[in-house]
């Protein structure tokens, strides 16, 4: 993406209230108290009424299409599963486009505004509890969002040796998009406590997430080997790479 449609892609955002963060990984853009406390509170309590998986550690339930864990893509077979009435007033009205490694330019995206996920994803993180350093397929979905709710925690986005943590603050919606959706891995590591850089200790409590993922309108062209499965097919190179529900 050259420095014209970084501005058009950074103009995008802030039109939406979401603003980059000013580290690496580059692409990073946030928005604090997407929903008020009170909202919160609500949505929590609707959360633990939910029919969750019936075994311990991490909890997803999944709306919208459903991806192939096998295929790294959407499953056509599966019926779209309709988003529930609490989940329509959390949808990001985003900007969307394509990232740098597309064809269409940022300033195309306006004309698709408003665009709903055509997945998310709620998981629930009891106190402890993480999720393996990943990428989400870039063959199956375009940039991702994610809105977190209940206690704070860490997430780490690593690149080879280089390791950053955000943190990932009630209410809070992040984008990850260019970079940090395409080059680096995210996840959470499995601990009771989070250090944070003024020296505390942070306990961990239950939390939970909603990922908004968008189908991707062409193929990636990042040709990144080490995460990409479009390149990774392309070059003809078994699929090694980690998934998570």
């Amino acid at each position: 993406m050259d420095n014209h449609e970084n501005h058009d892609h950074d103009n995008l955002h802030c039109l939406f209230g979401l603003h980059e963060l000013p580290i690496e990984p580059h692409g990073l853009f946030w928005q604090d108290d997407f929903i008020t406390p009170e909202h919160e509170t609500q949505l929590l309590s609707i959360f633990r009424s939910l029919d969750w998986p019936d075994r311990s550690g991490r909890l997803a339930l999944h709306y919208g299409y459903t991806f192939d864990y096998t295929t790294f893509g959407v499953d056509p077979n599966v019926p779209f599963i309709p988003f529930p009435e609490w989940l329509i007033p959390l949808i990001p009205k985003v900007p969307q486009h394509n990232d740098k490694n597309q064809t269409s330019q940022a300033s195309q995206a306006s004309q698709e505004v408003g665009r709903p996920p055509d997945q998310v994803c709620l998981q629930y993180y009891p106190p402890g509890s993480g999720i393996p350093p990943h990428v989400d397929a870039h063959g199956a979905w375009d940039e991702l969002y994610a809105l977190s709710l209940g206690a704070p925690t860490l997430m780490e986005f690593r690149q080879g040796e280089r390791r950053v943590e955000v943190d990932l603050t009630p209410r809070s919606l992040m984008c990850m998009s260019g970079d940090s959706r395409l080059h680096w891995t995210h996840g959470i590591k499995k601990r009771k406590t989070d250090p944070l850089p003024d020296g505390r200790v942070r306990p961990r409590g239950e939390r939970w997430s909603l990922t908004y993922r968008w189908v991707r309108r062409g193929e990636c062209e990042c040709g990144d080997l080490a995460l990409c499965d479009v390149a990774r097919r392309r070059g003809g190179i078994e699929k090694e790479m980690r998934s998570v529900k």
